[in-house]
């Protein structure tokens, strides 16, 4: 089984919920969570401003397949969730993204690039990181979760809101 670690986040509803239940429905595809972050809020980013505040936290786990199975299965969680993806980057009740999956590196195809291409440009995802897995080597760029938080150049503001999910 290869360690990954997730990004989520929600700014639909009762976010909390969201959050819980996107991760007990990929448990049932196949992910074994190991470590939760706290939950963070964070203000909307990209085109769409005009939106609910985000709820944000990242998952350590285990899952026994290839990236392209555990991206499938993250779209079939959020579908079934309720997300449209009609506005990018506009508000959605449940958004999942593969942050690292171990220490592999995967460009061939535009939906599936690991790590994460925005990582060290996203406070609200290396804020949940740098709790659950300080020392964690991105596999491109060298460095861990603390260093990439603390060289940072996102301005966004990532509030501590609760330790449990």
């Amino acid at each position: 089984m290869t360690v990954v670690h997730l990004g989520f986040g929600s700014n639909l509803g009762d976010r909390a919920a969201a959050l819980r239940r996107a991760l007990e429905e990929l448990g049932a595809e196949g992910f074994r969570p190991e470590r939760l972050s706290p939950l963070y809020e964070t203000e909307p980013r990209g085109p769409v401003k005009d939106q609910p505040l985000f709820l944000n936290g990242a998952a350590r786990g285990r899952f026994d397949g290839e990236p392209r199975e555990l991206l499938d299965a993250i779209h079939r969680v959020e579908r079934r969730l309720g997300r449209k993806r009609e506005v990018p980057q506009g508000p959605r009740t449940a958004d999942m993204d593969i942050l690292y999956f171990g220490d592999r590196v995967i460009r061939e195809e535009p939906e599936l690039v690991v790590p994460h291409p925005e990582i060290a440009h996203r406070r609200f995802v290396l804020v949940p990181l740098a709790e659950i897995d300080p020392n964690l080597i991105h596999p491109v760029l060298n460095k861990s979760q603390s260093e990439l938080l603390a060289a940072t150049d996102d301005p966004g503001g990532v509030r501590f809101l609760r330790r449990e999910w």
